[in-house]
């Protein structure tokens, strides 16, 4: 029973033995193809690496020499642009030699010219003192009373002859002018399209239905009363369907009024306490709106570069009215029409733009600036670093300082044309009767003057002239001074014609 035992357990390790040795065989085997084929791996990619490198070689050299091309063809093309520019200079020095030569020989011809010139003088000085000496000899007059009764004759001679030239130059300058004058402003105002600046006095505002007209109206009228005492308007409620109308000369008092009534709509609570929070919300929602109006502004108008504060008075022109003329839309309009007239003129149309725009901004300020409302402007502008030819048209476009350009000028024009176009201004009755009173009392208080009359709505005056204290020269000299003080001592919108009459009328009675 031992021995199988001992013969089974001799067995196994043998057999465990070999096993061992054949796995070691067989791993041996297996490490030595494993490190054949990473080396062939190896070499392949040394090979595969090589190429690649060769490969970037050949492409950096190929890039260097296309680079190198680029760079000799540069050169090649600069060589060539300073040949033709050394050709040119030279050319140019052979042509001022010329022209040189060419001054050279008309100064010689002129000063030999002026050189004849002088001796003829000379020699005709002489004869003249000749014929002056035999003249006296043949009168028995002394040089004195000779010169005397010369120049008294020619006096007599060319007087009205002078009289005549004159009066044919000025009043040819003055028809040219204005003619110029006319074609420049109807050139430019016909490529602006313009609505008329006077904007309505009441707006419209939409209700859901006709019940929301008693709300509005409230017991016994308390909330129409709430509502009109705390916006400053008047709320006409009538038979129309589904509206409202908002009525006030103020446009911001309207406006307010306006939304703070569609809120009140929308929200649907009427009362007094609601109306009144309202309001308020409404006029700080108003204030906010001022800088989108003045950005809206800058837009129209194409300026850039602007401070804000110069943006916040522009849009407070929203809200400011010049006899019923909306201040910013007139702005606008003055704008626009420098920017024509400087293109017409050759000037700097942005300089003539912003001078239009920003001219009465004064009118937005507080009492806290003294002066006129063009010199607070002015001293704005100036504080926020504009253009000094811009500070000097914005305080010159109403005479107050003197210009120092030409943008001055075409402000006075833009700003003349916007306001004496039709429709774009109203004035109470009151002001225009005192307007007229002032221009014929102005007209009657100079020397010769028998009567004056204005008409056509004050746009012109027709002075009347004694003929035996005036004769025609005094007369057009009448013209000027008239309104050369009518543009001194008196406001008015766009401008005024004057007519001097001079007539002499003979009765006789036959009996």
């Amino acid at each position: 029973m031992d021995a199988p035992a001992h013969v089974v357990i001799v067995a196994l390790l043998a057999g465990l033995f070999s096993a061992t040795g054949l796995c070691w065989l067989v791993f041996r085997r297996f490490i030595n193809s494993e490190r054949e084929r990473l080396k062939s791996e190896l070499a392949d990619a040394r090979e595969d690496m090589a190429r690649e490198n060769a490969r970037r070689a050949e492409e950096a050299d190929a890039l260097l020499r296309k680079r190198q091309q680029e760079q000799e063809q540069e050169f090649a093309r600069r060589d060539a642009r300073v040949s033709a520019r050394e050709k040119e200079l030279e050319q140019a020095e052979a042509r001022r030699a010329e022209q040189s030569e060419a001054l050279d020989k008309r100064a010689h011809n002129i000063e030999k010219r002026a050189a004849e010139i002088d001796e003829r003088s000379t020699q005709l000085d002489e004869e003249m003192s000749s014929y002056r000496e035999r003249l006296m000899e043949m009168a028995g007059l002394s040089s004195k009373e000779v010169r005397e009764e010369l120049f008294e004759e020619a006096r007599r001679e060319c007087e009205d002859e002078l009289r005549r030239y004159k009066n044919e130059v000025l009043g040819k300058a003055e028809a040219e002018l204005e003619k110029e004058a006319r074609r420049l402003l109807v050139v430019c105002m016909q490529r602006l399209s313009s609505t008329p600046q006077q904007d309505a006095t009441a707006t419209i505002v939409a209700i859901p239905n006709e019940e929301m007209k008693g709300r509005i109206i409230g017991r016994e009228g308390r909330n129409i009363k709430a509502f009109e005492s705390a916006t400053g308007t008047t709320l006409l409620i009538d038979e129309t369907p589904d509206s409202v109308l908002v009525s006030s000369f103020d446009p911001v008092r309207r406006e307010v009024a306006r939304i703070a009534l569609e809120n009140l709509i929308r929200d649907g609570r009427i009362h007094p306490t609601s109306i009144e929070a309202a309001v308020t919300d409404a006029d700080e929602q108003v204030k906010k709106s001022v800088t989108g109006f003045g950005e809206e502004a800058l837009r129209r108008v194409r300026i850039s570069r602007v401070h804000p504060e110069i943006v916040n008075l522009l849009g407070k022109l929203r809200y400011r009215l010049s006899y019923n003329q909306n201040c910013l839309d007139h702005t606008v309009e003055v704008a626009q029409l420098c920017g024509l007239v400087a293109a017409e003129l050759g000037l700097d149309t942005e300089l003539a733009r912003r001078a239009g725009l920003f001219h009465d901004i004064g009118k937005a300020l507080d009492a806290e600036y003294e002066g006129s409302h063009a010199s607070a402007a002015a001293n704005i502008l100036k504080r926020l670093g504009e253009d000094e030819r811009v500070v000097n048209a914005v305080a010159a476009h109403h005479d107050e300082v003197a210009p120092i350009s030409p943008f001055a000028a075409v402000l006075k024009i833009a700003d003349a044309a916007s306001a004496v176009r039709p429709g774009a201004r109203a004035e109470s009755m009151d002001a225009y009767i005192q307007r007229v009173r002032k221009l014929e009392d102005l007209a009657r208080s100079l020397p010769g003057v028998g009567d004056a009359y204005a008409i056509q709505a004050g746009r012109e005056i027709r002075v009347v002239v004694s003929p035996d204290n005036v004769d025609d020269a005094g007369a057009r000299d009448l013209a000027r001074r008239l309104r050369r003080r009518i543009e001194d001592e008196l406001h008015y919108p766009g401008t005024i014609k004057i007519t001097v009459i001079r007539e002499c009328r003979y009765v006789e009675q036959a009996r």
